[in-house]
């Protein structure tokens, strides 16, 4: 029974939210790395005293972020139980993916918030920092076999010890990156993001007292969990699979299989990945609690209602094998977890459009394409551009997918094209729309895109960790698949393309010459067919789908002026439909 009132849980709610968006907003203003300045590639979160459970997150950090970040701030309590307790004034920082992690870039520092002596809530803030070591600059190896040719591996340990800043641990943690002061730059950001959020909770816990907000963050957590349970048991009773392929894992050029079983019984649900394929020696690895963060993230874009804390995993069981590539432990390689949580992702898509097609969505362009390009300019100074790049998402009941969008395990940005310009020695020679790359649907795929860079100095290598170059983002409920992700680059001898198809490490390319994106597009929805010819022809007048295949794609037939040819639009289809 709810002791406190309605309106009072509103107004906390939204005030506790404003803390975590108010940290968002200070590290992205402070950051000296583009990724988070602009890209937005961090997050911030308000985390449970005892179990490290999420309890309020910001809109405008990552969500996936927010999700592991539960298992993280649970690492430091259970580390901090070790060496004598928190205490006030403690920051720890850490980056370690398997406890609570992602991957090496990323990250975390934790820091308590007391009240009379005893921690009331921990805040969190992650970041994604612009190198730290490892063999490739950026730090997107597809070729590791282990962690340690990813980055510096940092356990849990103190920034802050009762107050005391250890310049020795930043010391050790600016020798080992490319970017000393680019680290330095972010670290201080995540410092002043957290100072202000205690600062802010402070005042709000002094307003309202810590017994009110404590009530409020348990109702909140409670409703979540009593809404999911409502949108389960909407659902239909019994078990429906999905499954889905990575192209290789940068070593072995063999496909690698997320397979979801997922099983609807009252008012839980089972998500069963135990026919996923096993451990590989390749960086697609991740943690278990990066397959659980990234369920979380699938289950609020299907569920879109529910409150965003730990409540929503409530009703959930996961079953992932131990030795399973969704479950890994040091020194298994997991630089590329991101091309993995977005597979996961797309089989939860697959699956629960086999349960309420209205809700569900197509899979989207699957891979954020992480480009790295490194060298010296010429006065010997280093510089490495590292930058990921949309696509197409998958389309739904209402709409067309979103042309030329962000990930769906964030609400990151594309970093500007005129930031990289101003920052890097390189010229966008194209960045632009992808014809034809949406998947043919009732609703049609986004489209991806086309980006296109020239080298400006004299040499650079070249690393790229991508996805979807074999296996097209599908569509559902008898919608096409979007185009595949191609990469090209230019040498003396002409253009090429990987080896391995979506990943390769340092190739060599020198002034003038170019590498080239093609990202996917995403899903459609629906049989092509059914699509509505005038929006078909729209589509042609605005360069998203062309003429050839308005009619192999859709059956329309256009006429010179590109308005819909009525009569043999609709002897086409009904002579396909016969046939």
């Amino acid at each position: 029974m709810m002791s406190i009132d309605p309106v009072t849980l509103a107004i906390l709610k939204g005030r506790l939210e404003q803390i975590a968006d108010e940290m968002d907003a200070t590290l992205f203003r402070s950051a000296f790395n583009p990724i988070i300045a602009e890209a937005h590639d961090a997050s911030h979160g308000i985390y449970d005293a005892v179990t490290g459970e999420t309890l309020v997150q910001g809109k405008s950090g990552l969500p996936i972020f927010v999700g592991v970040m539960a298992f993280a701030v649970k690492a430091v309590i259970d580390k901090a139980a070790k060496q004598g307790g928190v205490h006030e004034g403690d920051v720890w920082i850490f980056n370690d993916p398997y406890d609570g992690g992602t991957h090496l870039s990323d990250f975390r520092l934790v820091k308590p918030v007391f009240r009379d002596g005893k921690v009331f809530c921990f805040l969190a803030s992650v970041g994604h920092w612009h190198d730290v070591g490892g063999n490739v600059p950026g730090n997107y190896n597809p070729a590791a076999t282990e962690c340690f040719q990813e980055g510096m591996l940092i356990p849990p340990v103190k920034l802050y010890d009762r107050g005391e800043f250890r310049q020795d641990v930043v010391d050790i943690l600016s020798a080992n990156s490319r970017l000393p002061l680019s680290l330095y730059g972010d670290l201080n950001g995540q410092i002043n993001a957290l100072e202000l959020g205690e600062k802010r909770m402070a005042a709000l816990l002094d307003e309202y007292t810590d017994v009110t907000v404590g009530e409020c963050l348990v109702e909140l957590k409670a409703r979540a969990a009593q809404m999911m349970r409502a949108q389960i048991a909407s659902l239909p009773a019994g078990t429906v699979s999905a499954e889905d392929f990575l192209d290789n894992d940068g070593n072995s050029d063999e496909p690698l299989k997320i397979a979801l079983d997922l099983t609807i019984d009252g008012e839980t649900m089972v998500m069963d990945f135990t026919r996923s394929s096993p451990a590989c020696m390749g960086p697609v690895n991740i943690s278990r609690s990066t397959a659980i963060a990234a369920c979380y993230v699938a289950l609020k874009h299907i569920f879109g209602d529910v409150p965003a804390n730990a409540g929503v995993l409530e009703p959930v069981e996961f079953r992932i094998d131990p030795d399973s590539l969704l479950s890994v432990k040091a020194p298994k390689p997991v630089g590329g977890y991101t091309e993995t949580i977005m597979r996961l992702i797309d089989v939860v898509f697959e699956a629960v459009a086999q349960l309420a097609p209205k809700d569900a969505m197509a899979p989207a362009y699957g891979t954020i394409n992480a480009l790295s390009l490194a060298g010296h300019r010429e006065d010997g100074r280093r510089w490495v551009m590292f930058s990921f790049f949309g696509g197409g998402h998958g389309a739904h009941a209402g709409a067309d997918g979103l042309n030329h969008g962000n990930a769906p395990i964030s609400t990151a940005t594309i970093p500007p094209l005129e930031i990289l310009e101003a920052a890097y020695p390189v010229r966008f020679t194209q960045w632009a729309l992808r014809p034809d790359s949406g998947g043919p649907g009732e609703m049609r795929g986004g489209l991806g895109a086309t980006y296109e860079i020239e080298l400006l100095e004299k040499h650079a290598d070249v690393f790229l960790f991508g996805e979807r170059g074999k296996y097209a983002p599908p569509g559902i409920l008898g919608g096409g698949s979007g185009a595949k992700n191609v990469f090209h680059y230019q040498q003396a001898d002409g253009e090429h393309v990987p080896p391995m198809v979506s990943k390769i490490v340092g190739i060599g390319i020198d002034r003038g010459q170019r590498v080239r994106l093609d990202s996917p597009g995403g899903g459609g929805y629906g049989k092509a067919r059914s699509r509505d010819p005038e929006t078909v022809a729209r589509d042609v007048a605005l360069g998203f789908v062309s003429k050839e295949h308005a009619l192999s794609d859709y059956a329309v037939v256009l006429k010179g002026d590109g308005s819909v040819d009525l009569a043999a639009t609709e002897t086409l289809r009904t002579q396909e439909a016969a046939e």
